[in-house]
């Protein structure tokens, strides 16, 4: 079984060392490696590549924030799930915009954690009910639909794919309920992102919830 392999990023060392043994507990994730700060963190996910980062954000030398941008930028296939004691709208705001693909709070539940890390390591996002309150309230506003509206220009198919998405809706979910390959829908996720100008999964329900098309 392919182990989804972790680095574990926090400047406390007894919060770093509870979550590793925490992720030790489970069958399918391995850590790799650990890092006290953003700058060591790129270091050791150029050497180690892997899968997912658990990333703190407030940190000395390079905070979690900004090492997280490098990382997407640098290393698109590593993904990043923001784990932190902020979970106030500018620290949740600046980290999905800095493309982390996950945001929760430290004091989630360790199955919390690990949901996160496997439901980004698939390619999918995954946000704390706190994290998904902040983007409503910042998103509730659907903006007006013009004739330029790249919305438009979706197959209903698209559109489909879309709602499911910004519903939390995996890939394998959708494909099930579409009764659709995974690779279909990937396909067709793929075509409505480049449409709308969108680079990934939290970017699609942003658009979503600007636009009215999912309530909560």
């Amino acid at each position: 079984m392919h182990k989804i392999r972790v680095l574990v990023v926090d400047d406390h060392t007894l919060l770093r060392d509870g979550i590793c043994a925490l992720l030790a507990l489970a069958p399918d994730m391995e850590v790799v490696g650990e890092a006290g700060n953003g700058k060591e963190a790129i270091d050791r996910v150029r050497d180690l590549s892997p899968d997912v980062v658990v990333m703190d954000i407030g940190m000395p030398v390079m905070d979690g924030v900004e090492a997280s941008r490098r990382i997407h930028e640098r290393y698109p296939a590593t993904k990043v799930v923001v784990c932190s004691q902020y979970d106030d709208r500018e620290h949740i705001l600046d980290a999905l915009d800095a493309g982390a693909q996950g945001f929760i709070e430290k004091t989630a539940a360790s199955s919390e954690l690990a949901a996160s890390i496997r439901s980004v390591s698939e390619g999918d996002s995954f946000l704390s009910p706190e994290a998904a309150r902040v983007l409503v309230k910042e998103f509730q506003h659907p903006d007006h639909r013009t004739k330029d509206d790249p919305y438009l220009q979706l197959t209903d198919r698209e559109r489909e794919i879309l709602r499911l998405v910004a519903e939390g809706r995996t890939t394998q979910e959708i494909a099930d309920l579409l009764v659709i390959s995974r690779k279909t829908v990937e396909g067709h996720r793929c075509n409505l992102m480049a449409k709308l100008g969108v680079h990934d999964r939290v970017g699609l329900v942003k658009y979503a919830l600007r636009k009215g098309i999912i309530t909560v």
